[in-house]
């Protein structure tokens, strides 16, 4: 495979229509959508480099966004025909090497799940009577206040 480049304007006219469209909020607040040729290139890159979402440079829009779609669009298998679309043959491959990774991210996410089951529940709470005080050791630095009483 070939080092990891942005694709240029030639394979986005080719892909964009495998893309689907994402409909404009209906309230003018929040964010504006993120430029969806800027995700699929912060997608390939981290499909690329193999490296974490977090790492992903500061050129792409942000690691969470980019990680929602990358998310819709390999549920949906768009990314699957993107992919194939770009890269013919070679496309199998990165898509063979990233679902090794997110099935070594959902069983490592299902051991914790199943430790969790395994551990022991907390016990909940009763009313109970706390334990009588134990009496401090005598020591020779005892300090009596002047406001006791004696009796």
């Amino acid at each position: 495979m070939n080092p990891y480049r942005d694709i240029n304007d030639e394979e986005w006219q080719r892909i964009a229509p495998l893309l689907p469209e994402l409909r404009p909020r209906s309230e003018l607040r929040g964010r504006p959508l993120a430029n969806t040729r800027s995700v699929l290139n912060g997608v390939l890159w981290v499909m690329y480099s193999g490296a974490t979402w977090s790492a992903m440079p500061r050129k792409y829009p942000s690691y969470q966004t980019c990680h929602r779609r990358f998310k819709a669009w390999y549920e949906s298998g768009v990314l699957k025909r993107v992919m194939e679309q770009l890269f013919g043959a070679a496309s199998e491959e990165l898509c063979a090497m990233m679902e090794a990774r997110m099935r070594t991210h959902v069983s490592a996410d299902q051991k914790n799940v199943v430790a969790a089951e395994k551990a022991p529940a907390l016990a909940t709470p009763t009313a109970h009577t706390p334990a009588p005080a134990k009496p401090l050791p005598s020591s020779p630095f005892a300090f009596t206040s002047p406001f006791k009483h004696a009796a």
